[in-house]
């Protein structure tokens, strides 16, 4: 067994595949409508999806938002430098929740970036 992907409601489709492309760097992977459904899948991620888990974004037509329950936590990525990874995604017009320092009672550098529909993203350094 192996995790997919994760599946994250969107109001937007376009706008959150920009983000995860543009300003994260992943890459569209696919995208397809089900009209008998009424919805659009698009999957985005930093590799081929027969080997590595990635995010599928979930367009519902003619729903624009949704409530964030409290269960849901946050997707994490690894990056190389989280400090330079919070300047790139600050420039590309990204929204740093929480600056990239060391995690509270811990070492470990993270940070904490938002997609356009309020998911939380963590970022952590590779290097611990």
């Amino acid at each position: 067994m192996r995790i997919l992907h994760t599946m994250l409601r969107t109001g937007d489709l376009d706008r959150s595949i920009a983000f995860y492309t543009e300003v994260l760097d992943m890459r569209l992977l696919r995208r397809a409508d089900y009209p008998d459904g009424e919805f659009t899948l698009a999957f985005v991620g930093y590799g081929d999806e027969s080997g590595q888990a990635v995010i599928e974004l979930t367009y519902n037509w003619g729903v624009s938002d949704y409530e964030m329950g409290s269960a849901y936590g946050h997707i994490a990525i690894e990056v190389d430098d989280v400090y330079e990874a919070c300047e790139r995604i600050r420039a590309r017009g990204g929204k740093i929740l929480r600056e990239a320092g060391p995690m509270n009672a811990g070492t470990t550098v993270i940070a904490f970036v938002e997609d356009p529909d309020g998911y939380p993203v963590e970022l952590i350094g590779a290097r611990h």
